[in-house]
């Protein structure tokens, strides 16, 4: 893959990561609640979720899910409900009005867990990387190594760009005291969290 060809990549791989989506919600809202050192843990679990759709374009089955009309709306409807139920949880979270406790009795491993579901149950992903990839692939070179290039470019990127979220969205909390408005922000998280859901749920393969 030549230099230029990479660079193309990066540019779309950098639009595509900070187009708002299910991933961006969910860093923005954990950075606010628990701090960017906490949130830390979400990002990596987006990350593992992007990495197995990744992996699973590569070995082919990326294009099986998106030619599959039945694959297509099952994971689609999952992950709908899935987003969905985070936003109603979010809506009737009031442990997260206490700002200056980061804590919150919640663990990194839960906020990686969850992360790896949202990314998980967006099919959109599949769609998106079978529909990219080979418009930066060289058929007449070796492919392994021009899609281990190309997604470790996508996991990079994305990981940069929710790391930019969760900090920008740590720092305005630190500038929140009142109740009152992080119990508004959790309703206006939750509702993003309830349309993403919703529109993943009208996709189109």
């Amino acid at each position: 893959m030549s230099v230029e060809m990479w660079l193309a990549y990066l540019a779309t791989a950098i639009v595509f990561s900070f187009a708002p989506g299910s991933g961006t919600v969910n860093s923005i809202s954990n950075g606010m609640v628990y701090g960017w050192r906490k949130s830390l843990a979400s990002i990596l679990g987006l990350q593992i979720g992007l990495t197995v759709h990744i992996v699973l374009v590569g070995v082919g089955l990326g294009a099986l899910v998106a030619q599959s009309a039945a694959a297509f709306t099952l994971i689609k409807w999952v992950g709908g409900a899935y987003l969905i139920w985070l936003g109603i949880q979010k809506w009737r979270d009031r442990a997260s009005l206490a700002v200056g406790n980061r804590d919150l009795g919640v663990s990194g491993w839960q906020l990686c867990r969850q992360a790896v579901l949202v990314n998980l149950t967006n099919p959109k992903t599949v769609v998106f990387l079978v529909a990219l990839f080979p418009q930066f692939i060289d058929p007449s070179q070796p492919q392994l190594s021009q899609l281990l290039v190309l997604g470790v470019t996508t996991v990079a990127v994305d990981a940069l760009v929710m790391l930019t979220y969760v900090t920008l969205a740590s720092r305005l909390a630190g500038y929140i005291r009142s109740d009152r408005v992080m119990s508004s922000l959790n309703r206006v998280f939750g509702s993003m969290f309830i349309g993403c859901g919703a529109l993943l749920a009208t996709a189109k393969a």
